[in-house]
């Protein structure tokens, strides 16, 4: 007797019990999965139950519900009686605009991230017109979201390399995934930054998440994020047009001992640390090529 003539005499003379061992199986399958079912179900009405009405997006919006608040405490950022003035900027022909965008462009070209500074120091005057001209930036409500910290001080900037190095060492080894790690490779980047005490000046960029009514409550700050950020990349452009250079470094977990070193307020979160200055005589960068215009540019 074949395995195959087996098997059909076997399942003959003991359907009864075949039957009912298949029964058992799919009622125990079925309870089993839809409790499962049932318990994921449970879990995920629990998570909706805990987001508040004025989460969106993941994230706590920058504007939460203001309901119930005094009317006589809501004050906007500008007076609500601000005129309205005529905006006359020079007029140029188009010829003008395409050359001026031309040169615009040709000198934020030459831009780069730079890692070794001359100690040569910035005239203070230099350093208030670059802060002045980021604060032209756009900001949600006029609300001006940031504070930017000029640190000059030789003891203040070793005092802040310390900090980020020993964040920065804990990064590398335990918090920054291998991909992380292997995509820095090519720029060299280690725990070790000397430019932090090298660079005559280090700009800290921190973004305010709110401020204070005169009620004493929270005053949302809308749409800080883009704002500072806005304001930062003005700012790289105006280090770009006098002729200075930066890195742009964002010091991962360093912002609550970098803020408490400077002594800013709670409400003050650090967005970037840029240590600027003009570049070494013998500082190089990688050679990089930049994406090509049809690959960031969509016409509809």
């Amino acid at each position: 007797m074949n395995v195959i003539s087996l098997t059909v005499w076997t399942l003959e003379n003991n359907c009864f019990i075949v039957y009912t061992t298949l029964i058992v199986c799919f009622t125990a399958f079925t309870i089993f999965h839809q409790k499962r079912l049932e318990d994921r179900y449970s879990r995920s009405v629990e998570r909706k139950e805990k987001i508040p009405r004025n989460f969106s997006g993941g994230r706590e919006r920058d504007f939460p519900d203001d309901e119930g608040d005094d009317p006589d405490q809501l004050i906007p950022a500008l007076p609500e009686d601000t005129p309205h003035i005529p905006y006359q900027p020079p007029r140029r022909c188009d010829e003008e605009v395409l050359k001026r965008s031309q040169e615009f462009y040709e000198l934020m070209a030459q831009r780069r991230t730079v890692r070794a500074f001359s100690p040569e120091p910035i005239p203070d005057e230099v350093l208030e017109n670059i802060i002045k001209t980021a604060g032209t930036s756009p900001s949600g409500a006029h609300t001006e979201p940031w504070t930017f910290v000029v640190v000059q001080d030789p003891e203040m900037k070793e005092a802040i390399r310390t900090i980020v190095e020993e964040e920065e060492d804990l990064n590398y080894s335990k918090r920054m995934s291998r991909q992380w790690v292997t995509d820095l490779k090519p720029f060299a980047t280690k725990p070790v930054k000397p430019y932090l005490s090298d660079a005559p000046a280090l700009l800290l960029v921190f973004r305010q998440t709110y401020s204070w009514r005169p009620d004493g409550k929270k005053k949302m700050h809308y749409y800080s994020e883009i704002s500072v950020a806005i304001a930062a990349g003005i700012l790289l452009a105006a280090i770009q047009y006098c002729g200075l250079v930066a890195l742009t470094s964002t010091p991962l977990n360093c912002n609550a001992r970098l803020r408490d070193l400077l002594s800013r307020p709670s409400n003050e979160r650090l967005e970037l640390l840029l240590p600027m200055g003009r570049p070494h005589e013998g500082a190089t960068v990688p050679d990089l090529a930049r994406k090509p215009l049809n690959e960031i540019l969509v016409k509809i």
